[in-house]
């Protein structure tokens, strides 16, 4: 949802909408067993970040005005604490997109300065 990167559902964490003290809260929902319409994000404080900035939860949800993605924050911030930071896709591609272009930079160069850094 924030990142807007495909990933299995495995890899993805679940939040549902719930009403807290008559606020709507968005909720991790790692067990995907609660009940209501889910949205799925990357386990990552940078895709939530990304969600928030674009509004992506009341569209995500099919509701209007604000909702409180505090709890989910939270988890994930935990989650981070805890050594279960895992990386986003996002990051993984990005160094397999840079490698590859190294790789092919040092194509074009003779062999006696294949792989030095300019």
């Amino acid at each position: 949802m924030g990142c807007r990167v495909k990933a299995p559902r495995d890899e993805l964490l679940r939040l549902v909408l719930v009403e807290v003290e008559g606020a709507r809260t968005v909720v991790p929902d790692p067990r995907g067993r609660l009940p209501g319409r889910g949205a799925s994000l990357h386990p990552d404080p940078g895709c939530l970040e990304l969600a928030e900035r674009r509004r992506a939860f009341p569209r995500a949800f099919r509701l209007q005005g604000p909702l409180d993605a505090t709890p989910v924050r939270r988890a994930l911030e935990a989650r981070a604490a805890g050594g279960q930071d895992q990386q986003h896709p996002h990051d993984q591609q990005h160094r397999h997109d840079q490698q590859h272009q190294h790789d092919d930079h040092d194509q074009h160069r003779p062999p006696s300065e294949a792989g030095r850094e300019a």
